[in-house]
């Protein structure tokens, strides 16, 4: 969740950074739905649910020898060195390497010792006097905090709009609905996992073309209008159980291509390369601290206000979101890392 979009913002071209930071959700979306599978099949089995951990253990040990296979990102090395870690020629010269095979380039080729040359001038031009690696209290100042308050109120929007609740509840949703054996609500969890993925494909697609703005706003109305729905649904309803389903695939459409992989495309991008890693790392605390909070919470608030006025709760927090989006977050398609940082956060 933190070094992989980090590494992948920080190696690829600026202009497929949104599909391929985008790809990274598809993947997590398509191996939720590997275990949908898993679970839908295993539903009547005891000790079943073994095999959905049973069958990530072969794809993660792959990962793992995977990684050892890729180069350093080339900006970090060249912030070392910049930072005074290190010789200048020496860590500019692993930069054109790994460049060079990030690229699919033969090693040291002029291409890449090129882009080199001009991402040291850039780092120059905006590391002059900072010598020091940024500290956690510096992700709270500056460029950085503004960083921050995008990042960060992204994907804290994208956990309090309710999406843990209606994605780990979908089950119970999906009973209520008419779906009254557990078999029965997961198998159709399968049929909400695959339009997931196909919209999270769609996000994929479209990351680099319409923008980050665009699929932010539009994604986000259609997440607080599911909203809406879920709770009429419980509140006046109730007979007609499409309505459930139809908002649950509303809601799942709609935040796979928006706070799914943009939120955490904005937070891989937005920060100053100075503070990246620590502020990434404050992003994805943020993200999983609110995680557990709505996780936790919501059987409790259910109890207390009824599924009816929760869902209605979680619609206007969505509408709070999109204030939050329409005035707050930049575009930055197609932009660099340093001119998001020198237009954007400066």
């Amino acid at each position: 969740m933190h070094g992989a979009p980090l590494y992948i913002a920080e190696t690829c071209p600026s202009q497929i950074r949104g599909t391929l930071i985008s790809l990274k959700e598809l993947a997590i979306v398509l191996g939720i739905l590997l275990g949908y599978f898993v679970g839908g099949y295993e539903i009547d089995v005891i000790g079943g649910w073994r095999y959905m951990f049973g069958f990530s253990a072969p794809i993660a040990l792959l990962m793992g020898f995977g990684m050892w296979t890729l180069p350093p990102s080339p900006r970090w090395l060249l912030l070392r060195a910049i930072q005074g870690k290190g010789p200048l020629q020496e860590y500019k010269e692993k930069a054109i390497g790994a460049l060079s095979k990030l690229r699919g380039r033969p090693a040291g080729d002029k291409v890449s010792e090129k882009q080199i040359e001009d991402t040291i001038i850039s780092l120059k031009t905006a590391y002059t006097d900072e010598e020091a690696e940024g500290n956690f209290l510096e992700v709270l100042q500056g460029p950085s905090l503004k960083a921050f308050t995008i990042g960060g109120g992204l994907v804290l929007f994208q956990q309090i709009t309710g999406q843990p609740s209606v994605l780990y509840y979908a089950g119970s949703i999906l009973q209520s609905a008419g779906f009254s054996a557990a078999a029965d609500a997961a198998r159709v969890s399968v049929v909400i996992g695959i339009f997931k993925s196909l919209m999270t494909a769609v996000a994929v697609l479209k990351a680099d073309d319409l923008g980050r703005r665009p699929l932010l706003i539009g994604g986000v109305c259609g997440i607080a209008l599911s909203l809406f729905l879920l709770s009429a649904y419980y509140k006046f309803l109730g007979s007609y159980p499409f309505v459930a389903v139809s908002a649950l695939l509303l809601y799942v459409g709609c935040y796979q291509i928006s706070f799914g992989p943009i939120s955490w495309l904005m937070v891989s991008e937005i920060f100053p390369l100075r503070t990246r890693g620590k502020g990434i790392s404050l992003a994805v605390l943020t993200n999983f601290g609110s995680n557990a909070i709505v996780t936790f919470a919501f059987s409790p608030l259910k109890e207390l206000l009824g599924a009816e006025n929760l869902f209605l709760l979680f619609g206007v927090i969505a509408l709070l979101s999109l204030v939050f989006v329409v005035t707050s977050v930049p575009e930055t398609k197609g932009l660099t890392l340093e001119e998001i940082e020198s237009k954007i956060l400066k």
